[in-house]
């Protein structure tokens, strides 16, 4: 299979040196408007060719994945879609939920795979996750947080909550195997003069009775790739950032105390042991980016993640709604009544 790549920055590139590696691929094209990025490419990357639009190269194409910035995801994408060329579009999919909705439709229209880049769903870390509430091993859950800070990188053209929250609300979708129902939003511009970098984003899930806090930042002096479940039996912690024991469950909670006397303390406390589950890790984009030839090679949307894509622009849609309007936004806002085009298939 031959697959190009728009927009050789720092994630396409990381695409690039990904698909080289991969046995069905037979050749990579890189795509970018500029001379430098194309040059630096080739240079680092001898067997890659290089084209300066998707136009000129799409029709020899059996697959792009587009990795530009966020507001020209929809034209990209589009041309692919037309052009019956298997699309993967990086996170997120289209900076409004009508742009997204119509690439899905067309997408199933045509019968032309379209994948959207939410990495973490291809992440052995986040699949244990998922397996921890699936297995009920965490009891009831009481509530779910993420925090992902950092000084910088800023971008030009979203804020801090299209940027980094696609992330969370992927993950906490796939955990939870439901949509948020409503959410309630608050930012602030700092360093920047017109774009959010600090935001929290307060989520409900109806179908699963849970809260999930996300807290994003673009100006924190630390950088922090945390993702906390807080279960009634036990909780869980995903640290990104760990070189070993990535997901950590702790035995531990609280339970209302039965002791009559007022003055004892309202709650007890139980302490048990910490485990940290093995995980069979492999490189998420490298997973992500064979399930999208898998895909092409079959002529199916099996693995394609497209309907989950779009929900998690509806949420981002309400929160952007909730920092304007200071409200709980709910999903049914921006969402219009459609069948359920396909579901993420679990690992």
């Amino acid at each position: 299979m031959k697959i190009g790549v728009v927009g050789c920055g720092y994630w396409g590139s990381k695409h690039l040196r990904v698909l080289r590696a991969m046995r069905d691929v037979t050749g990579v094209v890189a795509i970018d408007a500029s001379e430098q990025r194309l040059a630096e490419a080739q240079r680092l990357m001898t067997d890659v060719t290089c084209a300066r639009s998707l136009d000129e190269v799409v029709h020899d194409l059996d697959g792009v994945v587009v990795a530009t910035p966020p507001r020209t995801h929809v034209e990209l994408a589009s041309a692919a879609i037309e052009a019956g060329t298997a699309v993967l579009v990086e996170k997120p999919l289209a900076t409004s939920a009508r742009d997204a909705r119509m690439l899905v439709e067309e997408s199933v229209a045509r019968s032309v795979p379209l994948m959207v880049g939410h990495t973490f769903e291809h992440n052995a870390a986040v699949w244990k996750l998922r397996e921890l509430v699936d297995e009920d091993d965490l009891g009831h859950l009481y509530y779910v947080d993420s925090a992902r800070l950092n000084l910088g990188l800023y971008q030009s053209d979203v804020n801090v909550v299209w940027d980094l929250a696609p992330h969370d609300i992927s993950i906490f979708n796939y955990v939870l195997r439901a949509r948020p129902t409503w959410v309630q939003a608050w930012a602030a511009r700092h360093a920047h003069h017109f774009l959010e970098d600090v935001a929290y984003l307060r989520l409900y899930y109806e179908d699963a009775n849970v809260t999930a806090n996300i807290h994003v930042s673009w100006l924190d002096p630390c950088k922090v790739r945390r993702v906390t479940l807080v279960g009634s039996r036990k909780m869980a912690v995903y640290n990104d950032l760990a070189s070993e024991e990535r997901v950590r469950v702790f035995d531990k909670g609280v339970l209302e105390s039965t002791d009559a006397n007022v003055q004892a303390m309202p709650m007890s406390y139980r302490y048990g042991e910490i485990r940290s589950p093995y995980l069979n890790f492999e490189e998420p984009l490298s997973v992500q980016d064979g399930e999208f030839l898998a895909c092409i090679r079959d002529g199916s949307r099996r693995g394609t993640n497209a309907d989950a894509g779009l929900a998690v622009v509806e949420t981002l849609e309400c929160a952007e709604i909730s920092l304007h309007e200071g409200r709980q936004v709910a999903l049914e806002e921006v969402s219009e009544q459609h069948v359920q085009l396909w579901q993420t298939t679990a690992p």
